[in-house]
């Protein structure tokens, strides 16, 4: 189902026929750009080499992998949909610098007040509206995105999701960093349907915090089936020391549960389309 690739700024050929479709390349762990309704959005950036390391007070986040391509060809990017600021495994160094060359970033309203200039903050429920080539407009809702066990909110702080919706578009579910089935839930029962869904796996780690932070493989297959989407594309399964599930325990959890045919596994510096 991946098809290459060619970089540059944003394709406009045949843009007809190519709005029923999104393209998504994986950079890695959290960071994909995603080409939808002629507009190119990047996802969670985050481009430092294997081998950063950050300090979190007491403990590191280390990245293990290189990202699958470079800032520099990336091309040219409408908005990114930043789930969360405060965290390096979804905004590094590097990708601080790529947000000062991208007109609108699309963010939490505490991590709009830290980041400035450019960024847009929301709160779930809040809307911004990405005027789109040939006139119309995609839209970006925020929803509630839990960063980890019940109760642990005021551990690691606000984070989103997005929904995009719009005219002869699929309707999109990028669910940030989130660790509950329940808030998929209620996100399907107030946004849905939803066509595609883009979901934070991995089941990352932290000292002090008893549960995983995001989605495991068993808990994105119950997402899944939550939301009925027809395709399903895992993201934060590679990359970073702290993340404890792969790909492998994705895959798994499909089967287990019947939805193999749903899901569409896109390796780093890959593109798919659906």
């Amino acid at each position: 189902m991946g098809r290459p690739y060619s970089g540059g700024g944003v394709r406009r050929e045949n843009l007809t026929v190519r709005l029923r479709f999104v393209e998504l390349r994986f950079v890695g762990a959290a960071t994909a750009l995603i080409e939808i309704g002629g507009l190119r959005l990047l996802t969670d950036p985050s481009f430092d080499a294997a081998g950063a390391e950050y300090d979190r007070g007491g403990y590191s986040l280390v990245k293990t992998t290189d990202p699958g391509m470079r800032p520099d060809d990336l091309g040219a990017i409408d908005a990114v949909l930043l789930s969360h600021d405060h965290h390096p495994d979804n905004l590094d160094a590097s990708g601080r610098q790529i947000l000062a060359r991208v007109g609108r970033v699309i963010t939490t309203g505490a991590g709009a007040d830290r980041l400035g200039d450019g960024a847009v903050g929301l709160t779930p429920g809040g809307r911004v509206e990405l005027a789109r080539p040939g006139g119309g407009a995609l839209t970006v809702t925020a929803v509630h995105a839990q960063h980890g066990p019940d109760g642990t909110d005021h551990l690691t702080g606000p984070v989103l999701g997005f929904v995009l919706t719009g005219d002869e578009v699929p309707a999109v579910y990028v669910s940030g960093d989130n660790a509950s089935v329940d808030v998929v839930r209620e996100m399907a029962a107030t946004h849905g349907p939803i066509e595609v869904a883009v979901l934070f796996a991995g089941a990352a780690r932290a000292p002090g915090i008893d549960g995983p932070l995001t989605l495991t493989g068993e808990r994105a297959a119950e997402a899944a089936a939550v939301l009925g989407a027809r395709t399903v594309i895992p993201l934060h399964w590679e990359g970073w020391a702290h993340f404890s599930e792969g790909i492998d325990e994705v895959r798994d959890a499909f089967a287990a549960a019947g939805l193999t045919d749903r899901l569409v596994v896109c390796e780093p510096g890959a593109s798919v389309s659906v």
